[in-house]
């Protein structure tokens, strides 16, 4: 039995088996000693001395308490980087979720995240077992820059309470309500919060210039800490809002579940998963474009539901592959996910035997790392970058971003990728070309073509040539242009080797024609059929025997030797 020219090849089982094992299981594969684990543990401290502050800071701004943070990062991070796809993943709370979460804790409770999350999770395992890890990474960029601009926008307005330590009893979770319970008590503005965050912000960003490979966040904190500890210094601090931190993980648990729940939530819960993915792939491309390596798309899918999974379960909050953490962890000398595996265990010890210390961070030393955060996550000169793209560009990027900050995230997303789709099927309809006439779009580089035929074609015979793919998008172009064809000719051929794709609205359309050119007694050629479009033809019975069917050429010799014979036979 022949093989359908437009089916996919055939599955290799050993290759489709490869792309879920975890990138641990090929690096120790590859041969482990004390050498690379050494520069595993290396990596990982380093790392999780940068996560630490973070981690409680990315909680907070998200409506939820420090120690959530921590515990995302130590049970996703391990089952990240355990199970995932790529060498070099850090995983754990980003500043993508901020927005999401804490709009869910506001709506429907810290049950309602956990329900989301693990819905998300299961999407995810869901996206990768259907291999879609390949296909996500194409969300257009004007839509990603949207709308993590309008989050990084969100995170800076969310810390502005603690940057000023202004007396708001409870923050709203809307951009400009935000702003109305500023203005209405900037009387309260505290100026010892304000001064621990300018030396934070300084201590960080001083240290990013001058001395890079130092934990610049941690510094920051550290020194604030201290100096409001030392000075008896009037602000809010984790242990006065917060209380204490546990030193010790939570046992895993389940919130009660409903299908009423469940469907409520089911917007968040792909929204948390569609971010996780996105986030996640991008950090594992930014990864392989440092190191040369490649990931693993897939797999990677399926370790980041597995992990929010088991965040959720033991009161964590949404993960994804942190870029920054990554980056952090590539540089520090990382070889293998065991650093990434270790990052999570560091931090454990670090929860066991400073949580009774970190009750004392002021709240305004963590505000100023989330503003860093916010700005980094900002990418500002790729925002100023795409403004000077094409006006339908532009647009994308504007609207993502203004819905993002004004609306909501998940209206931003849909509404982003539904008109970036629109635009780039415009562009694709406008990009396929059809032209008649004795001698159509001649291609001098064409070497089965011959000037002279189509210089030579007998009376009776039109030619149209199409260029582009054929899809819905385009066939109503196509059908204005055949609509247009004059005096009925008894033979048409029809060009179609520059057609490489071909969907059923395009075969539709040329079905059309084709019972339109029998009805009036023409014998249409088709000329260079490519294997898609050939076999989807053939499979919707446009290709056929019998009376009326079209001829099928190679190329366009034959089609106009074909004519010649038609013309000659009559």
């Amino acid at each position: 039995m022949a093989q359908d020219p437009a089916a996919p090849p055939p599955a290799d089982p050993a290759r489709s088996r490869s792309s879920f094992t975890p990138k641990l299981v090929t690096a120790l594969q590859e041969g482990y000693g004390f050498g690379k684990f050494r520069q595993d543990a290396i990596a990982g401290l380093t790392v999780a001395i940068v996560a630490l502050p973070l981690a409680m800071a990315l909680a907070i701004a998200s409506g939820t308490t420090p120690e959530r943070g921590l515990f995302t990062a130590i049970i996703a991070g391990f089952l990240i980087s355990a199970l995932g796809g790529s060498r070099f993943q850090i995983g754990g709370p980003t500043g993508a979720f901020v927005v999401v979460v804490f709009n869910v804790i506001d709506r429907h409770g810290y049950d309602g995240l956990v329900i989301a999350t693990i819905m998300a999770g299961i999407m995810l395992l869901a996206f990768g077992l259907l291999r879609f890890g390949t296909y996500i990474k194409y969300v257009p960029q004007p839509v990603v820059t949207g709308f993590t601009a309008g989050i990084a926008v969100i995170i800076f307005s969310s810390q502005v309470r603690d940057l000023l330590g202004l007396e708001i009893e409870r923050l709203p979770a809307d951009f400009l309500h935000q702003w109305e319970a500023y203005l209405a008590h900037l009387s309260s503005v505290n100026f010892a919060a304000v001064g621990l965050a300018a030396l934070t912000l300084a201590i960080i960003l001083g240290l990013k210039r001058w001395r890079p490979r130092w934990p610049g966040f941690l510094i920051g904190v550290l020194a604030g800490t201290l100096l409001a500890f030392a000075l008896g210094l009037p602000v809010e601090t984790i242990g006065s809002r917060f209380g204490e931190i546990p030193n010790m993980l939570p046992s895993p648990s389940l919130p009660d579940m409903s299908l009423e729940r469940i469907r409520i939530l089911l917007p968040d819960a792909f929204t948390i998963a569609l971010l996780a993915g996105i986030e996640s792939l991008l950090s594992a491309m930014v990864a392989d474009g440092m190191t040369g390596r490649r990931h693993r798309s897939n797999g990677e899918l399926m370790a980041q539901g597995i992990a929010n999974i088991g965040s959720a379960m033991f009161g964590g909050i949404p993960a994804t592959g942190a870029i920054a953490r990554t980056a952090t962890n590539i540089r520090s000398g990382a070889v293998s996910p065991v650093a990434g595996m270790l990052h999570a265990l560091f931090l454990l010890v670090f929860m066991v035997a400073l949580a009774h210390l970190m009750v004392y961070v002021p709240l305004a030393c963590l505000a100023a790392v989330l503003v860093v955060v916010a700005w980094n996550m900002s990418e500002a000169d790729r925002f100023r970058h795409l403004m000077k793209a094409p006006h339908g560009d532009r647009l994308v990027l504007l609207l993502t971003f203004g819905l993002t900050v004004l609306v909501d995230l998940t209206v931003a997303i849909q509404v982003g990728i539904v008109l970036a789709a629109i635009l780039f099927m415009v562009r694709m309809a406008e990009a396929v070309e059809v032209q008649g006439g004795v001698n159509p779009l001649a291609d001098d580089d064409d070497e089965d073509e011959d000037s002279n035929e189509r210089e030579n074609l007998p009376p009776g015979v039109e030619v149209f040539l199409i260029r582009g793919p054929l899809f819905f998008g385009a066939s109503g172009r196509l059908t204005d242009v055949l609509e247009r064809v004059g005096a009925t000719p008894r033979v048409f051929i029809l060009r179609l080797r520059h057609v490489p794709l071909m969907d059923a609205s395009g075969a539709g359309t040329l079905d059309a024609f084709l019972k339109r050119c029998q009805s009036q007694g023409t014998t249409v050629i088709l000329s260079g059929l490519q294997p898609q479009p050939a076999g989807l033809m053939a499979r919707m019975g446009l290709i056929r025997d019998g009376a009326g069917a079209p001829v099928v050429a190679a190329d366009y010799r034959s089609a106009v030797a074909a004519a010649r014979t038609l013309i000659g036979g009559d």
